[in-house]
């Protein structure tokens, strides 16, 4: 890995600048952006802009720590040389560096040690203490792994391939994948590639679709002919998932706040060939209260902290606070609350999260089942990333009376 054309080092900087400095700018988004807008970019260019953005994300507080300040707007290309001294990849002095003093930053990279364990995993302090708090000794080995970058994992569309299939075709692509044991559906890319250019992506054979959530889905144990409501469907990467479990027989309801979320779900659902998704858009209590005793089977993929994916999110970090984790808290009971009516008798639920908090997670449906003895868990899973994959909490729950 090197730096060493002018116009990527000053893509990188302008990227991050907008990641940390404009609201409700996410990383992902910003680096889609910017390599759309620069075509001639090569595949390797490509790699270069992604790997050294995504990891200066990632490493912020370290590398703070290192410039001896925090990032501002004016300084990103500091922590841009601080980035590129730590992980000695070689650069070039672009003008945009002049003036940069590197004696102080070579002096603490030397020492070798940093002060505190938030800065050691670049984590803010309050996050450091709350993992702590939660995970106990175990905060530590969850860290490195999320500091990790993560694998591209796609999910096999069974109503149009199978993995076997799929390998095979990416291989055409000259695109080398792997089945991943113990995950049905999963394939796993030997290295990354922009898999949206391919004519399997474009035929609906595989979504993008890492492996820890594509367990929700079997989680569920939905049969053919059912009625399965999705009630935080998103832009819906579980509900295809659900539909092509069901092999396209029965009806799914995808619900979300978001309009523009499932307006993608339909886009994906057309090009994936499900054709037993319908959406509708929660604009009120009424959307709810329709459904009440109507589902066979309940998927709540609730909204939650995120902590269990800054793998493939790592700016999340910087745009959470403890006082938004207790908030999402409230909000999670009130719709596992809500939500669950929509249950039949005997029909079955999963609470799903994609956090490693225990306060999100198990703690939540102890406090659901304590005020609805109506509802029994059955059984529940947590997925840590040190696993390899991202970290994952999914409860399945009965309606019993």
């Amino acid at each position: 890995m090197e730096l060493i054309h002018r116009n990527l080092a000053i893509g990188i900087h302008d990227a991050l600048q907008e990641t940390f400095f404009e609201k409700n700018k996410y990383a992902d988004k910003v680096i889609e952006r910017l390599l759309k807008a620069n075509k001639k970019w090569g595949s390797q260019d490509r790699a270069v802009v992604s790997e050294i953005f995504y990891n200066i994300i990632r490493w912020k507080k370290r590398l703070e720590y290192y410039m001896g300040e925090g990032v501002k707007p004016n300084n990103v290309y500091k922590l841009m040389i601080a980035y590129l001294l730590w992980s000695k990849t070689n650069y070039k002095k672009f003008e945009e560096f002049d003036g940069i003093k590197i004696a102080d930053i070579l002096t603490k990279l030397k020492k070798g040690t940093v002060p505190t364990k938030a800065i050691e995993h670049s984590i803010p302090e309050w996050l450091a203490e709350t993992l702590e708090k939660e995970l106990g000794e175990k905060w530590e080995k969850e860290m490195y792994a999320l500091n990790e970058q993560a694998p591209t994992v796609l999910r096999a569309n069974s109503l149009r391939t199978t993995t076997k299939e799929l390998i095979s075709d990416l291989a055409d692509e000259n695109i080398t994948s792997y089945a991943v044991r113990n995950y049905p559906d999963a394939v796993q890319l030997e290295e990354k590639k922009n898999v949206f250019l391919t004519t399997a992506f474009k035929e609906g054979l595989f979504e993008v679709q890492d492996a820890s959530s594509q367990k929700i889905g079997y989680f569920l144990d939905v049969k053919e002919g059912q009625r399965v409501v999705d009630a935080c469907a998103g832009a819906g990467g579980k509900t295809l998932h659900l539909a092509a479990l069901m092999g396209n027989k029965g009806q799914i309801i995808a619900l979300d706040i978001f309009d523009w979320k499932l307006a993608e779900l339909k886009r994906r659902a057309k090009r994936a060939g499900a054709h037993n998704i319908e959406t509708r858009l929660i604009t009120d209590n009424k959307v709810i209260k329709r459904l009440h005793d109507k589902a066979d089977r309940l998927l709540i993929d609730a909204p939650c902290s995120g902590l269990g994916v800054l793998k493939r999110n790592p700016d999340s970090k910087w745009k959470i606070d403890q006082d938004f984790i207790d908030r999402i808290k409230k909000e999670q009971q009130q719709i596992i609350q809500d939500y669950s009516k929509m249950l039949k008798k005997g029909g079955k639920m999963v609470y799903a999260t994609c956090s490693i908090l225990p306060s999100e997670n198990n703690e939540q449906v102890k406090e659901f089942l304590k005020h609805n003895p109506n509802f029994k868990m059955i059984k529940d899973e947590k997925v840590m990333p040190s696993e390899g994959y991202d970290g994952f909490y999914m409860a399945l729950i009965e309606r019993v009376s």
